[in-house]
C-alpha cells in the first residue's frame, strides 16, 4: 500500500502541474476558482481533473459562460470552492493532531474548527467582499451558515472514512504515505456526500455558483443565464439587422 500510495502521490502532483500550466490560459475562470482547482486536483488527483474538464474549462474560447451553466456544474462550483478551502483547514490540523497524538474525538473537533475557519474566513467571506465591493462584517454573516451546512455536510462523509481507513492501516503519522491517501479518499467521500446540499444552497441562491471571471453564478447561475441570455439577444440583433440591410 506504501507504493500505491507513493504512486498516488506523483500521480496527483503532475495533474497539479500540468492544471497550472492550463490554467494560465483560461482567463474566464475566477481567481479564487483557479486557486480552488489547483487545491482540489491536488487532493483528488486525476478526478480532479476530469471534474475540471467536463464542468468548468470551456471547450472553445468564448463559451465559458453557456458551458458552465447547466445546475449541475454551478453546483459542483459551489462544492469545489468550498471543499477546497475546508479540507485544506482540515488535513493541516489533522497533520497537527496526529503529531501531538490527540484522541480522535478532540483531533475531530481541532479539524472541524479549523476547516470551518479556512473555508469561512479566506474562501468565503474575503473573496465575497472583493468581488461583491461589500464590508467584511456583511459578508462574514452571510457566509456563516452556508459555510455551517457545507462543512457538516462535508465532514459526515469525510471523518467516518478516514477514522475507517486510519483504524484497519493504523496510521498514526503525517509521514506515513498511506496519511496523504486516506485524506485524498475522504476528501473525495466528503465531496459526494455535501453536493445535494451545495445544490439546494445555489438553487436557493444561498451560494454562488460556477462563475466566470466577470460575473459570479449566483442562486443557481441567474447570474450566468442573464449574461448568457443577453449574448443570445444580441446575436439576434445582430443576425436581423443583416437580413433587414438584404432585404
Amino acid at each position: 500500500m506504501q507504493i500505491f500510495s507513493l504512486t498516488w502521490i506523483v500521480i496527483s502532483v503532475c495533474c497539479t502541474f500540468w492544471l497550472v500550466k492550463d490554467l494560465r490560459h483560461q482567463p474566464e475562470i475566477m481567481s479564487m476558482m483557479k486557486i480552488a482547482w489547483i487545491l482540489i486536483t491536488l487532493y483528488l488527483g486525476f478526478i480532479g481533473i476530469w471534474l475540471y474538464h467536463r464542468s468548468c474549462r470551456e471547450p472553445e474560447p468564448g463559451t465559458h459562460d453557456a458551458f458552465v451553466a447547466p445546475m449541475w456544474k454551478q453546483s459542483v462550483g459551489s462544492v469545489m470552492h468550498c471543499v477546497a478551502g475546508d479540507a485544506l483547514g482540515i488535513v493541516a490540523a489533522s497533520t497537527v493532531a496526529t503529531w501531538l497524538r490527540l484522541p480522535e474525538s478532540q483531533s475531530m473537533v481541532v479539524e472541524y474548527i479549523a476547516g470551518f475557519l479556512m473555508g469561512w474566513l479566506f474562501f468565503q467571506t474575503i473573496p465575497m467582499m472583493k468581488m461583491n465591493g461589500t464590508t467584511f462584517k456583511h459578508e462574514l454573516k452571510t457566509a456563516f451558515f452556508a459555510e455551517f451546512l457545507s462543512l457538516t455536510f462535508m465532514v459526515i462523509g469525510m471523518f467516518p472514512t478516514m477514522a475507517y481507513f486510519m483504524r484497519i492501516w493504523h496510521v498514526m503519522s503525517a509521514v506515513d504515505l498511506r496519511f496523504w491517501l486516506i485524506m485524498s479518499i475522504s476528501i473525495l467521500i466528503g465531496s459526494i456526500v455535501t453536493y445535494p446540499i451545495n445544490w439546494w444552497m445555489v438553487r436557493r441562491g444561498m451560494k454562488h455558483g460556477m462563475g466566470s471571471s466577470h460575473v459570479l453564478g449566483h442562486g443557481g447561475n441567474h447570474g450566468l443565464h442573464q449574461e448568457v441570455h443577453t449574448s443570445e439577444h444580441d446575436k439576434d440583433v445582430a443576425v436581423h439587422h443583416k437580413l433587414s440591410h438584404k432585404h
